[in-house]
């Protein structure tokens, strides 16, 4: 589900730079900066690398759902909400740089106009996923910082962005309680 999110924004993204700037090559990718043996991933060259960089709990979530089946109630886990942290980086350097400003400052620009991604909007929208809801983070020196040294203390234009509310459910039951009836009320002597 993550991962559907992740290329569903990337999609939708792609398709307003290209209309922005005339191009038919995808801008954005969904990647990582690094292969796996720290070497910087080249298909990230001159794009815009959208990847994640944390998770976190979204503990407003809810109890868990109860379904009617049969006059039976369903115990369901409750489902997990998660918030994603998202960083889009502009993988650009030397006389491309300016390049790299101005996809990011359209990133920018498209996100503000459309923080909301769900079904009406986005036909396209995985069917498990309800909505997608976009902010801006801002991020200090320090924290910026510390970002930028788990991938390695080389700098590129970014933006993060925390995605809310993915919710995975894996929809298992964990039992499955007996029906709730009417009391029964007996009145007159006592056999």
């Amino acid at each position: 589900m993550i991962d559907a999110a992740l290329v569903n924004l990337a999609q939708q993204l792609n398709q307003s730079l290209r209309r922005s700037f005339m191009v038919t090559d995808d801008l954005v990718v969904v990647s990582s900066l690094h292969e796996h043996d720290g070497g910087l991933a080249t298909h990230t060259a001159n794009r815009l690398a959208l990847f994640l960089v944390n998770l976190q709990r979204d503990t407003i979530g809810g109890v868990a759902p109860k379904t009617p089946t049969h006059g039976r109630q369903t115990l369901q886990p409750a489902p997990v909400h998660l918030n994603l942290m998202l960083m889009i980086a502009a993988n650009f350097g030397g006389s491309t740089y300016p390049e790299a400003l101005k996809l990011l400052s359209s990133t920018i620009a498209f996100f503000q106009s459309r923080p909301l991604f769900d079904h009406h909007n986005t036909p396209d929208l995985d069917p498990r996923i309800d909505r997608l809801v976009l902010d801006l983070e801002n991020l200090g020196f320090s924290e910026l910082s510390q970002v930028w040294g788990l991938f390695g203390g080389r700098y590129l234009p970014s933006v993060m962005y925390r995605l809310r509310l993915i919710t995975i459910d894996a929809g298992h039951s964990q039992a499955t309680l007996p029906p709730v009836r009417d009391p029964q009320v007996r009145m007159g002597s006592a056999p």
